[in-house]
């Protein structure tokens, strides 16, 4: 990995007085995490009036900061000519409508050909940000909504914003079986105690909260307005399931295809045919990192939803 070494100096406020070293430097060089810079301080790259310090010693206000920052390039993958959807770009951003089978980065079985990869060949300095700027994930084969930062500033405040539960993330999803009514899950998630590939609700896993809502009930399916409170791996699928609602078409919590009795050919071929799990990102909003805006985007379902939705409407004029 290459990196590039940014020599910056603050002076320490007289109000930072009698605070930790690492605690001042989360306030003289807001752009950085304070995981990041204690590192620094124990890497011997930042100086108090010349002399280098601990993260825990406490400074008296008016000494000079002399940090070296040096900025790894995070990604080894490299860029690839990968047509992007972007919703929205500007300076600290960009919102990328991701479609099926696009894996988000490359990890084992998927190298290359990801979306991390495209944006650096969209944008070459993303390769100073962790995984590129991507700052949350969708499943390979969930349609939807992602952001993704473009400056060191922009990515500490989209994760911030993330683990503080300030994004506001709203997907549609169509339901094996018919829902009464809507509510929300609350159920820990964790690894699959024997099948690795899989999440699954379990008491050691980590906090999950799903919010649901019923928007149209087919003779067998339901399709849902979800809203998310956190963000695990499989989330929603696996919460679904929990309920025995899995996801139309997904592959690995759905079990055999249930085709409704009576339905018409024309439903059980659609459903036949739909090889992944019928969940899009419609929605995103959060704060924009530079402005402070509050910023929302929306993207339309995919066809292969839409189509889907409307063989179930006129399966139901046909009952």
């Amino acid at each position: 990995m290459s990196e590039r070494v940014e020599h910056l100096r603050a002076q320490v406020g007289i109000e930072l007085a009698g605070k930790r070293l690492d605690q001042a430097l989360a306030q003289l060089f807001p752009d950085y995490s304070r995981s990041r810079l204690q590192q620094w301080v124990k890497e011997g790259l930042v100086t108090l009036d010349g002399v280098t310090c601990r993260p825990r010693d406490k400074v008296i206000g008016g000494e000079w900061v002399d940090l070296e920052a040096r900025l790894e390039d995070q990604v080894e993958c490299k860029p690839q000519a990968i047509d992007l959807d972007i919703v929205y770009e500007d300076e600290a951003l960009i919102l990328i409508n991701k479609p099926a089978g696009l894996v988000v980065h490359p990890a084992a079985g998927n190298p290359d050909g990801t979306l991390q990869n495209a944006l650096l060949h969209h944008d070459p300095e993303l390769i100073q940000l962790p995984r590129a700027g991507i700052v949350h994930r969708l499943d390979k084969e969930t349609t939807g909504l992602l952001v993704i930062a473009r400056t060191p500033a922009a990515h500490k405040s989209l994760v911030e914003q993330l683990q503080a539960r300030e994004f506001d993330r709203e997907y549609r999803a169509i339901a094996t079986g018919v829902m009464t009514a809507g509510g929300s899950v609350d159920e820990p998630i964790g690894r699959h105690p024997t099948q690795r590939i899989k999440m699954a609700v379990h008491p050691a896993g980590k906090e999950a909260v799903t919010h649901y809502r019923v928007l149209e009930r087919f003779r067998a399916h339901t399709y849902l307005k979800v809203k998310l409170e956190t963000g695990r791996t499989h989330q929603i699928r696996v919460h679904m399931a929990h309920l025995r609602y899995p996801l139309v078409g997904d592959p690995v919590y759905a079990g055999r295809l249930r085709q409704p009795a009576g339905a018409s050919e024309q439903l059980r071929d659609a459903l036949r045919r739909f090889h992944r799990q019928a969940l899009h990102a419609l929605k995103l909003g959060l704060t924009h990192p530079a402005s402070g805006e509050w910023m929302e985007w929306e993207t339309p379902l995919p066809e292969d939803m839409q189509q889907l939705l409307e063989t179930l409407r006129e399966d139901c004029q046909h009952a």
